[in-house]
């Protein structure tokens, strides 16, 4: 079974986790808690010197250290010095930073709101056979992806809205006309990347739901480049804000967010820990912006 991995923003910087089977736990990237605290540019090295340090003290820090492969930026796995949570917390203390008390407050967050839940039932989806079972381009299979990312979350979970919205300046689709513009939409050919992509700028336009568009729209899209060219998009290689600017032009010109995707389609369709880590990127994209779904205002 594939590695289980967890990657998390702070300050726009990852911070990579991975599941240890034999403590059952999450343990995290030294060098990546590192990185986000000194904003060093080469915090391998800064981990190095101050572990020699602690070895000198005695610290339990040393003794408890572990290696678990992670993926690197070159896309290669390596050995990666790794702390639990408590170790971690234990270590920011031994960092002088101006980023320490937002820090721990960031990394002890707990998931239990309607973000954190309805990540959590992204992960699911792999190992479940909802998306097996899905219908790839069709309303159906957008409202599925949605009602089971949102079930339980919002009341109108799976439901295509009836009400307008807007966001950023911008209003989406007039609700009276999904009866027509939907099914134009679900009918639009899908035999081409660029085909593919005209179709997803197309829903994005009409922002069928009140919540979550942007995070069911792109499990949406990946499944319509599966079946279609038997390729998915490696979302770590797609930078966020050149990400949201294109899509932001996408309404007038997409070709900006074709260039963008292209180069960051992948083969590994099949592999779970893209999949973990395109939701992880997903949500990313979803925070930190002012013109992100929960501000939309009802029109």
């Amino acid at each position: 079974m594939s590695q289980k991995v967890s990657i998390r923003f702070f300050n726009n910087r990852e911070v990579r986790a991975a599941w240890d089977d034999s403590t059952n736990q999450w343990l995290f990237s030294i060098a990546d808690i590192v990185g986000v605290l000194t904003e060093s540019v080469n915090p391998r090295k800064y981990w190095s010197v101050l572990k020699n340090r602690l070895k000198k003290t005695h610290s339990e820090l040393t003794t408890s250290c572990s290696q678990l492969k992670m993926t690197a930026a070159d896309g290669k796995r390596y050995l990666t010095d790794c702390f639990t949570q408590q170790d971690i917390l234990v270590l920011v203390e031994h960092i002088p930073s101006r980023y320490a008390v937002q820090f721990i407050k960031w990394f002890t967050y707990s998931d239990d709101t309607i973000d954190g839940k309805s990540r959590t039932k992204a992960y699911a989806l792999f190992e479940g056979g909802l998306l097996a079972s899905l219908e790839p381009g069709s309303v159906k299979c957008l409202q599925q992806i949605h009602a089971y990312l949102f079930g339980g979350l919002y009341d109108f979970a799976g439901q295509i809205r009836d009400k307008n919205i807007s966001k950023g300046g911008f209003t989406f689709a007039n609700a009276l006309y999904f009866d027509a513009i939907l099914p134009n939409i679900e009918n639009m050919p899908e035999t081409t990347f660029d085909e593919i992509i005209n179709k997803y700028v197309e829903m994005n336009v009409a922002h069928p739901f009140m919540e979550g568009n942007g995070r069911s729209t792109r499990i949406w899209l990946d499944l319509m480049l599966k079946r279609t060219l038997k390729k998915c998009i490696d979302w770590s290689k797609v930078n966020k804000n050149a990400y949201l600017e294109a899509m932001r032009k996408s309404v007038t010109d997409s070709s900006d967010l074709k260039a963008l995707l292209e180069p960051a389609l992948t083969r590994k369709i099949n592999d779970r820990e893209m999949f973990m880590k395109g939701i992880d990127y997903s949500y990313y994209y979803e925070s930190d912006d002012p013109t992100l779904e929960p501000d939309q205002k009802e029109v």
